[in-house]
């Protein structure tokens, strides 16, 4: 049976979760928020696994997750009300075109409510900051949309993996294909963005 190619990177991000616990949950997940490249989709299910291995708290991993995406949506939040859009499209447009036109497109048809809506679209979660920066959206608003929205979509993450670790043996046959195929598709998504 041949070894896969995907447990060694599984076993270090749980190793690092469980070491680092709810603080480094924290910081993934405002990284993860601030625009840079690692998925939510990633870190919380691995909380969801230390969860149901009994090494962490479920509401204390979802609270992790929501403080993250929290800190990293207020930090793009400051860059658009500073910067404005002109000079956030062009240094971000590269990776996040778009993304980028879809979450202003989206704010500025559903208002302040993008916000909320916005966490949970994977093409906008992180960046539908940048638009209520822009358009200077007051901030006790922007942070409680921010916590509402961020919620259900931590509870989603956290409970899949808890779920998913029960079907472990299963899914792990799947993984390495599953591996190949997100790294193509991030291949193909960098280069269609750039278009």
């Amino acid at each position: 049976m041949s070894v896969s190619l995907v447990e060694p990177v599984v076993e270090l991000i749980v190793e690092l979760v469980e070491r680092g616990s709810y603080p480094l949950v924290v910081t993934l997940m405002a990284l993860e928020s601030a625009l840079i490249p690692i998925p939510s989709e990633v870190i919380m299910p691995f909380a969801g696994f230390l969860v149901y291995e009994g090494k962490m708290d479920f509401w204390l991993a979802v609270t992790s997750g929501v403080l993250g995406n929290l800190i990293g949506s207020l930090a793009i939040y400051l860059i658009g009300a500073k910067i404005g859009w002109d000079p956030v499209e062009r240094k971000l447009s590269f990776l996040f075109g778009k993304s980028l036109r879809k979450a202003r497109k989206l704010f500025d048809e559903q208002g302040e409510l993008a916000v909320f809506f916005g966490r949970v679209l994977p093409a906008v979660r992180t960046v539908i900051s940048l638009p209520a920066g822009l358009s200077r959206m007051d901030l006790i608003k922007f942070t409680l949309l921010t916590v509402l929205g961020s919620v259900p979509w931590n509870l989603a993450l956290v409970y899949s993996g808890m779920v998913l670790r029960d079907n472990w043996e299963v899914i792990s046959m799947y993984l390495d294909p599953l591996a190949l195929a997100v790294v193509l598709g991030l291949v193909v998504y960098v280069a269609w963005e750039r278009n």
